[in-house]
């Protein structure tokens, strides 16, 4: 079954801003039940995903018992229990750390309830659970290529930053190496002079940012692991006065990560050049896709990746309806 974006933005976008602050159970008429357990809605990716996973699913007549961890493992692992002792047909899961969710992988082994990770893979175990994940480093060297091309067609050499998630997070480590991949192959016209840790805050990732600002004035290539980050990347750059569109002889060649409505409007706007995009509509069927396949036998591969792909200012025109950003942004501004 392919989702289709145009229910997803009439039906569903209303409900994105309450489904924030949600912690308890929704249920829709059905005669099987999939739990949704999320470690937190702290940003639009995660508040767009797992409500493109309750309309999904809905359609589907599943019924959905859904809860959230607030980045507690303990509370996550109870609330596996809890979806165990109610005999769910299949538990579709964001941990926030990839070691402490193998016990519930082998409790939910042990009930033979399907597991999947959503977007984020557990640690390498013996037990068995399928993971959603975004071809991390390569949609990041691709987004981070483009932008050190415009590095290079710029005739100087740039100094750059790239702000660095939670280095627990699988998906961190595979887009900072992705953007090494990319910056190794311009030696000539990138010269990385701050690698900024952000553990996935925003608080630290601002004054990381605006610290290295102060030491290296003259940075003018950023990267961020997330587009969550892009308020704090503006006002850092406001603050240096370095907030300036594409073809300013003080733009600051700026890629990101995920695909949020923001890192569309930068584009829109000049203000990003390129931003590295996982497919959220995908990794949806891919998820719900491989709790059905696990209930009927079949056997599925452990790891289903979202191949992505790069969103620039040379083909946004082209690429922007597969951008999930772009999606809820249209509808956000529609009339």
């Amino acid at each position: 079954m392919t989702i289709n974006r145009r229910d997803f933005t009439v039906g569903a976008l209303t409900a994105i801003a309450a489904a924030s602050g949600l912690t308890v159970a929704v249920r829709a008429q059905g005669t099987k039940t999939i739990a949704v357990l999320f470690d937190g809605l702290y940003s639009e990716f995660w508040v767009a995903g797992i409500q493109i996973i309750r309309d999904d699913l809905k359609k589907r007549g599943f019924e959905i018992m859904e809860a959230i961890s607030d980045q507690d493992d303990n509370k996550q692992f109870e609330q596996v229990r809890a979806a165990i002792a109610r005999k769910v047909d299949g538990i579709i899961i964001v941990q926030t750390d990839s070691n402490a969710v193998i016990p519930a992988i082998k409790a939910a082994n042990a009930a033979n309830i399907p597991m999947v990770h959503f977007n984020r893979p557990p640690a390498e175990t013996d037990a068995f659970s399928v993971a959603i994940q975004a071809d991390n480093q390569k949609i990041s060297r691709d987004a981070v290529t483009y932008s050190c091309e415009v590095a290079k067609a710029s005739g100087k050499k740039h100094k750059a930053a790239i702000l660095i998630g939670d280095l627990g997070d699988p998906n961190a480590i595979q887009r900072r190496d992705g953007f090494q991949e990319a910056v190794d192959k311009f030696p000539d016209a990138i010269e990385v002079v701050a690698k900024i840790p952000t553990e996935w805050n925003a608080d630290t990732a601002f004054a990381g940012l605006t610290n290295a600002l102060q030491a290296n004035p003259d940075i003018s290539f950023i990267f961020t692991s997330s587009d969550f980050l892009i308020p704090q990347i503006q006002q850092a750059l406001k603050s240096a006065d370095k907030w300036y569109p594409v073809g300013d002889e003080k733009h600051v060649i700026f890629t990101g990560f995920d695909g949020f409505p923001d890192a569309y409007a930068l584009m829109k706007d000049g203000y990003m050049d390129a931003c590295g995009v996982q497919n959220l509509f995908y990794e949806t069927e891919l998820a719900i896709q491989a709790i059905l396949d696990l209930q009927a036998g079949k056997k599925v591969d452990k790891l289903l990746l979202d191949p992505g792909f790069a969103i620039t200012q040379k083909n946004m025109e082209e690429k922007k309806e597969e951008m999930w950003g772009y999606v809820l942004w249209k509808a956000k501004n529609a009339g």
